[in-house]
């Protein structure tokens, strides 16, 4: 098919078809007997041409060009008509390049209204209109604008380059804009915005991204109902150098007692305005040498007045210290929420409104907020706790619970952070009193509204403690260094359980290993434990200590969930100490080439160590055990064992009583059965004892009755009365509570642990006093007083004398 363009003189236009860019000339335009690549029609001529192909439209663009001369002339003012018809259906760009006097001003109305956009955008019907203001020879992209927007109007200062893009499929027949004549705005441009309903728009300074005119002015007006709130955010901007004036915006709020309200870029712009508004953008002399840029992407949101616009929430932080209140979108400050997304103000005054609002401690604050749904919003709260002197802070115990400042807020707290900071030789102990600890592992997960992240750190390593929850066995956990505490809420539910918060934290003196958990069961129950830093293995050298308390009435059972540590050592080795903490108890170890030990009970209070060496690569220490607690079960075997041996010990009883008796008919009672013929007051007198101690076998107990009074042997020494033998007292002092400590690492050697290889521990009271008693030597006669009177009547062995042969024949 053959197209014919004829063009009048009169209306100045000039129409030119040329090929894409990079597309091969793989189609021609043909005039007459001639082809070529492009063809240009000026304004007087008539053309008649066809193409070579049959889909010109994948080949070849076309630009209709209308000069418009307003300074030598009259301006064509009113609608623009897309001018000439029967174009080819190609890509086609209008353009009207509009030169016009700086003294007058030019006024673009747009039917219907356009929406800007950035640069690299594309509008969905694939139609734009991109305007380009044009003082003396500078030209100035004012931006790109697509159909069905806000923006209204454009006035600009002195000429004026318009382009009106149309795919070769669109049925558009109209431009969609009239040109008015208006006086000198005094400034770059004027865009006027039109906001009906509740909306959000995004405006962008002209040449943006690249730099704002120097020394320019230009002016958003913004039409808002009145029985609307608009509000205002900066998002992305960009100061210049100056070198005289400042960069600044300017409100213009009608009503306001102090117009024009200025602001820097980096101000939190005015929100919550009621009705319309003006906002203008003033650059300055920038730097010759360095100018840089000035630029600015902004929002405008328009929102009905919420219900509780008016309703005002106090936030008391005036008794806390070194805390920050955080209040944000849902997903900050990862995520940075879409422009079409609903928006939630908060606000510390009606006009000082903003999608996040930081609140320090030692202040009270009144809030209220622009949200329709709430739910959108979060808390992160943080608090940081030090010591310095170790005297001060041990004499004090610390709450990590949750303000009820921040409770009593209609908002959802998502986490909460203690920074916990120890100086060197002073550790950190965490404590839950009444509801314990639980650690969160596969096998027991916490199902709980909050839950709290534990992580140990240095400058050069951290350690991730684990994930605990309310409602376990843990009581407290000693750890050395610099501890976060992350308490982290799902759900609603932690508004409920917020009151009871028990967990708490204080300074203690220097720990061994690197944490120390003490866990208390409950009865029948099952806990499970894993090493820190799960999955990932415990850092190199890094020891763990559990200490676990089993009730008198109950017994433990421990196992591991794997038979092996897993790891092969690079340097040093790995170790599993377990030890029960009782006099005479057996240390188990277990190197890493070993095999772990097996499921076995445990009936005193015992210790779990785990130590890690430097493992090779790709292997890590990760350890997970359980304990489950029951109650002592009596064997039967041992109930008949226990009456067999009560009925022997009546039998000898009964024996011994008809001794007894036959004994007391022939001679005086024994020492040991109370005699009223003895004067016990008067020891130091011997009228009643006719042979002295050491003469005599009164001191030593043959026969211990039931009805036997113990009461002390004295002697006689210069008219003095002293004790000879000590009165027996029982050890009843603590069994020392440190953990099993394992081998050091460049010492560590091959362990068999065995019954008989283990000495018991010494005792740790304090009464280191020997206690004697006499034995009977078999064969000698039962009144054997003077045949023993060289020997000083020493018959007795020491109870520590004893102990110690015991332990070294063990």
């Amino acid at each position: 098919a053959s197209f014919t363009i004829s063009l009048r003189t009169v209306d100045n236009v000039t129409v030119t078809i040329k090929l894409r860019p990079s597309v091969p000339p793989s189609c021609r335009i043909r005039v007459k007997n001639v082809t070529g690549s492009e063809l240009k029609i000026k304004p007087g001529d008539s053309t008649t041409f066809a193409f070579t192909c049959s889909t010109p439209e994948k080949y070849f663009i076309m630009e209709i060009e209308k000069k418009i001369d307003c300074v030598s002339g009259p301006c064509p003012f009113g609608d623009v008509h897309l001018y000439p018809p029967g174009l080819p259906r190609l890509n086609r760009t209008f353009i009207w390049d509009v030169k016009a006097s700086t003294k007058a001003g030019l006024e673009l109305q747009f039917t219907p209204w356009l929406k800007q956009i950035e640069p690299g955008e594309t509008c969905p019907d694939s139609l734009s209109y991109h305007i380009n203001s044009c003082i003396d020879k500078a030209t100035v992209n004012i931006g790109t604008f697509c159909r069905n927007g806000s923006v209204s109007r454009v006035k600009l200062l002195g000429g004026v380059i318009m382009s009106l893009h149309l795919p070769w499929d669109s049925p558009l027949t109209t431009s969609g804009f009239n040109i008015a004549n208006r006086a000198s705005i005094k400034r770059l441009c004027i865009i006027e915005s039109i906001l009906k309903e509740e909306s959000s728009i995004t405006l962008m300074s002209p040449n943006y991204p690249l730099g704002f005119p120097e020394d320019e002015l230009m002016t958003w007006q913004f039409v808002v109902p009145s029985n609307m709130r608009a509000s205002v955010f900066f998002h992305n901007y960009s100061l210049s150098n100056c070198e005289r004036k400042e960069e600044r915006v300017e409100y213009y709020i009608p009503g306001s007692p102090s117009n024009p309200e200025v602001f820097k870029l980096s101000d939190s712009q005015p929100a919550n305005i009621a009705g319309s508004f003006n906002l203008s953008l003033q650059g300055c002399d920038q730097d010759a040498q360095n100018p840089g840029i000035l630029r600015l992407l902004f929002q405008v949101v328009v929102q009905h007045p919420q219900v509780d616009e008016n309703v005002t929430h106090l936030v008391d932080l005036s008794k806390e210290w070194n805390t920050t209140v955080t209040i944000h979108f849902e997903g900050w400050p990862i995520r940075t929420p879409l422009m079409s997304e609903p928006i939630c103000l908060i606000c510390k005054d009606p006009r000082n409104c903003d999608r996040t609002l930081t609140l320090v401690s030692g202040a009270i604050y009144k809030i209220s907020f622009l949200c329709k749904d709430l739910s959108r919003l979060r808390i992160t709260a943080e608090k940081g706790i030090s010591c310095v002197d170790l005297r001060w802070c041990q004499r004090k115990i610390y709450s990590l619970s949750v303000p009820k400042a921040i409770t009593q807020l209609p908002i959802r707290l998502h986490k909460f952070i203690w920074k916990l900071l120890a100086p060197d030789l002073i550790n950190i102990e965490i404590t839950s009193p009444s509801l314990k600890l639980q650690q969160h592992v596969a096998e027991q997960r916490c199902n709980t509204s909050y839950s709290y992240s534990i992580v140990s750190a240095t400058p050069e390593t951290e350690l991730n403690v684990g994930v605990f929850c309310p409602g376990g066995s843990i009581e407290k956990i000693q750890m050395r260094n610099n501890i976060t505490v992350s308490l982290k809420t799902f759900g609603k539910g932690f508004l409920n359980e917020s009151n009871h918060q028990d967990l708490k934290m204080s300074f203690v003196p220097h720990i061994k290993d690197e944490c120390t958990f003490t866990v208390s069961p409950d009865p029948k129950a099952k806990v499970y434990l894993q090493t820190p830093n799960w999955p990932y293995g415990l850092p190199p050298y890094v020891s763990i200590s559990w200490y676990i308390l089993v009730p008198s009435k109950q017994v433990a059972r421990l196992g591991f969930s794997k038979d092996r540590m897993g790891i092969v050592c690079d340097t040093g080795r790995a170790y599993v100490n377990i030890k029960e903490e009782t006099p005479g108890a057996e240390e188990t170890v277990r190197r890493e080439d070993e095999l772990l030990p097996q499921p076995r009970n445990m009936y005193h209070n015992f210790w779990v160590n785990v130590s890690n060496c430097k493992p090779v690569e790709r292997t890590q220490l990760t350890l997970q055990f359980q304990v489950t607690s029951a109650d002592k079960q009596i064997d039967l075997g041992v109930i008949l064992a226990v009456v067999a041996g009560a009925g022997v010990l009546t039998a000898i009883g009964l024996t011994v009583c008809c001794v007894k008796k036959k004994k007391k008919k022939s001679q005086d009672p024994m020492v040991g059965v109370y005699n009223p013929n003895v004067n016990t007051q008067m020891p130091g007198k011997q009228g009643l004892f006719t042979k002295g101690r050491k003469n005599n076998e009164s001191h030593v107990y043959a026969v211990i009755d039931d009805a036997m009074v113990y009461g002390h042997l004295l002697k006689e020494s210069n008219g003095s009365v002293s004790p000879e033998v000590d009165v027996y007292r029982p050890f009843d002092g603590p069994i020392g509570s440190l953990p099993p400590s394992p081998p050091p690492f460049s010492f560590r050697k091959d362990i068999k642990c065995s019954s008989n290889t283990e000495d018991p521990p010494p005792l740790t009271g304090t009464d280191h006093d020997t206690y004697t008693f006499a034995h009977q030597k078999s064969g000698q006669p039962e009144d054997n007083g003077d045949t023993n009177e060289e020997k000083n009547g020493d018959t007795g062995t020491s109870l520590l004398e004893n102990k110690e042969q015991d332990g070294s024949v063990e």
